[in-house]
C-alpha cells in the first residue's frame, strides 16, 4: 500500500508553532476540498469507504484517532496524534477511522471536489473492485 506519512514543515518559536502543508509540493495533489471531523460523540467510527480517483490527506490538528487502511489483502493502522503528521492515502484503498479522543479534530485535504460517484461504500463491492 502506497500510503505516505509526511511531517509538516513546522516552525517552532517562542510565540508557538506554525505547520505548513502545500498542495503539489508537500502533497501529490492540488487541494480542492477541506473538511474536518470533530466532536465525534460516543466513539462512532467514520470513513467506511474507498474512493476510485480521490486522494485524501489526514491531519489530526488536535487529539488523536486511528486510520485503518486496507487494500483488501492487508491492513495498516496509523495513529494520528500530532498536527505535524500527515497521512496521504491514494485512491483505491478502503479507510475506516476510529478511536477518536474526545478532543479530536481530524482535518482531511482532498484532491477532488465531492462526487458521490467516486465512493465505494459497500465492502463486498470494494473487494470486487480491487480484484478487477
Amino acid at each position: 500500500m502506497n500510503i505516505e506519512i509526511n511531517t509538516a514543515n513546522t516552525i517552532f518559536d517562542h510565540r508557538g508553532n506554525l505547520s505548513i502543508i502545500e498542495g503539489e509540493r508537500d502533497l501529490p495533489f492540488m487541494i480542492k476540498r477541506v473538511f474536518y471531523i470533530w466532536a465525534n460523540h460516543d466513539g462512532h467510527p467514520r470513513g467506511g469507504h474507498a474512493h476510485r480517483a480521490l486522494f485524501q490527506s489526514f491531519i489530526s490538528v488536535h487529539g488523536e484517532c486511528t486510520l485503518k487502511i486496507t487494500n483488501g489483502r492487508e491492513t495498516r493502522e496509523i495513529t494520528l496524534d500530532s498536527p505535524v503528521y500527515c497521512a496521504t492515502v491514494p485512491p483505491g484503498l478502503w479507510v475506516d477511522i476510529d478511536n477518536f479522543s474526545a478532543d479530536c479534530v481530524l482535518m482531511v485535504l482532498t484532491s477532488e471536489y465531492y462526487d458521490e460517484d467516486d465512493y465505494i461504500r459497500d465492502y463486498d463491492e470494494y473487494l470486487s473492485y480491487v480484484k478487477a
